[in-house]
């Protein structure tokens, strides 16, 4: 069986992510938002797909603001939706905007999407899925695994043996620490 960490190695897409983002632990909001968006776009998609679109992602999501994102009306979904740099699919844009204002709900509660993840740390896999599924739209067992294990929240991003994991226990990802 084939891993992330074998894939990845000096390829242009997924090495600059495998060894830079990939299980490190994320600490602010915008990040985590546009985690959450890459992983609902990837839903059916290859990886590489969706790192692929980044940049366009970036562009079209204005720089994954959320408050700008929650407050898209129809003409934003129709521009979304006309962008053929992006994923353009209605039920994956229209999960984006209803979860940034998901994701506003969560800071005014929270004081940032970050504290409402570590409030509930540590769940177990099923766990963090229902929790997802009760609160964010578009969020499976794939989507929110890869979501947490690629911010730290959950294990398995990367072998043992893979020299960047001693980099991200060094970063202290919520998964290895003994709070």
């Amino acid at each position: 069986m084939s891993h992330y960490c074998d894939l990845a190695l000096g390829h242009p897409f997924h090495g600059p992510y495998h060894d830079h983002e990939y299980g490190f632990p994320v600490n602010d909001d915008c990040t985590l938002f546009e985690r959450l968006v890459l992983e609902i776009n990837q839903a059916g998609l290859s990886w590489l797909t969706v790192l692929k679109k980044r940049e366009a992602f970036r562009e079209a999501f204005e720089g994954f603001d959320i408050d700008r994102i929650a407050g898209y009306g129809e003409a934003e979904r129709a521009r979304l939706l006309a962008d053929a740099g992006i994923i353009r699919n209605r039920l994956k844009v229209d999960a984006v905007i209803h979860n940034a204002g998901v994701v506003q709900a969560l800071q005014a509660e929270h004081g940032s999407l970050r504290a409402w993840l570590d409030h509930h740390h540590p769940l177990e896999h099923a766990d963090w899925v229902r929790l997802f599924k009760r609160t964010f739209r578009f969020t499976g067992p794939e989507i929110v695994g890869e979501l947490l294990m690629s911010t730290g929240y959950l294990p398995g991003a990367h072998r043992d043996d893979c020299p960047v994991q001693a980099r991200i226990l060094e970063a202290g990802p919520h998964w290895a620490r003994r709070d």
